[in-house]
């Protein structure tokens, strides 16, 4: 276990011309103690680095030393070959440079380590994108944002909000840009606090000359553990009970899973209909339930039945009325 401490240190050191020990110690896991031990380790094999002590210190290698021993054991190898998010790179017109740099991670395997490898990129596919979307695509191009992004430089957005048609403009101070679930977020600061601002309902975005604001000893990993727990500890709006046929449960769950309120294990599954309890923000937005048809059936509570009916009754309104003529 030293060995690969040692060679991750490092690797990491290789990326980054200063470390504090505190961050090498969480990152590995060990006691900053540990960390200046390893550091004279290295040291005493020949490798160029030291210890800068102070407030502003660090880990730091000798400038232009580098290392081509990459120490990827067999797991190491094949993690690499297992992308998690194949339309981030295409979004961000990185495909190509993937392809790239994968066929040079494979050139540079040690060779008993290459056939799992590629074994794994031919019987592993991970695949982010969501099987039904709203229809929205990204009005701007992701290159605007990630563009702001890199050159540190604030945007001016026109932002459409959920459940509106109006656009607002806002002045952001951008961190950086986060793909969830196959979604792109933008992650920024506005007037100070941290926003969500969710691509495909930006629709322009100008780069200005300003340069970012940002809060001072803030990342982009912090903003996003903010904003993701409001989003997650989001108090409910209204819970739904409905039954659900049971042939149709698979089918229903995979479709409202992030809806679910209901552990899947107290599920009774002896009778025809299944009882399943879900969570929504507002009760316009349980219409969601009308795509199952007659395999769905709201129990309570009394407004979103009713908010169901009256979906149904505009549709039924729609459809008696004779069919357009088409040009």
């Amino acid at each position: 276990m030293k060995s690969d401490r040692l060679l991750s240190i490092l690797l990491f050191l290789q990326t980054r011309s200063l470390v504090p020990a505190h961050e090498l110690a969480e990152r590995l896991e060990v006691s900053e103690r540990t960390i200046y031990r390893d550091v004279e380790s290295l040291s005493a094999a020949g490798v160029p680095v030291y210890a800068e002590r102070g407030r502003h210190g660090g880990i730091r290698l000798l400038a232009g030393f580098r290392t081509d021993v990459t120490g990827l054991t067999a797991d190491e190898s094949r993690a690499l070959f297992v992308l998690a998010a194949q339309g981030a790179h295409e979004a961000l017109g990185l495909d190509s440079a993937l392809g790239s740099a994968l066929r040079k991670v494979m050139a540079a395997l040690p060779a008993p380590h290459r056939p799992a490898a590629e074994a794994t990129s031919r019987r592993i596919l991970v695949d982010a994108t969501r099987w039904w979307t709203d229809g929205e695509t990204n009005a701007v191009d992701l290159d605007v944002l990630q563009d702001a992004v890199f050159t540190d430089r604030r945007l001016r957005l026109s932002y459409r909000h959920s459940g509106t048609t109006e656009h607002r403009t806002y002045t952001v101070d951008p961190y950086g840009l986060v793909a969830k679930a196959g979604v792109w977020y933008l992650v920024a600061d506005r007037r100070g606090r941290p926003q969500l601002f969710r691509a495909e309902r930006i629709r322009t975005a100008k780069q200005l000359p300003e340069p970012v604001r940002r809060r001072d000893g803030v990342e982009l990993a912090d903003v996003w553990e903010v904003l993701r727990r409001q989003v997650e500890e989001r108090p409910v709006g209204v819970e739904v009970v409905v039954r659900v046929r049971r042939e149709r449960l698979d089918f229903f769950l995979r479709l409202a899973a992030t809806q679910l309120a209901s552990p899947q294990d107290e599920f009774d599954l002896t009778g025809e209909w299944v009882t399943v309890r879900l969570r929504y923000g507002q009760v316009r937005a349980a219409r969601q339930l009308l795509m199952f048809s007659d395999q769905v059936e709201v129990v309570s509570p009394p407004e979103v039945r009713a908010e169901l009916r009256e979906a149904l009754a505009s549709v039924t309104a729609l459809y008696q009325r004779p069919a357009p003529e088409l040009e």
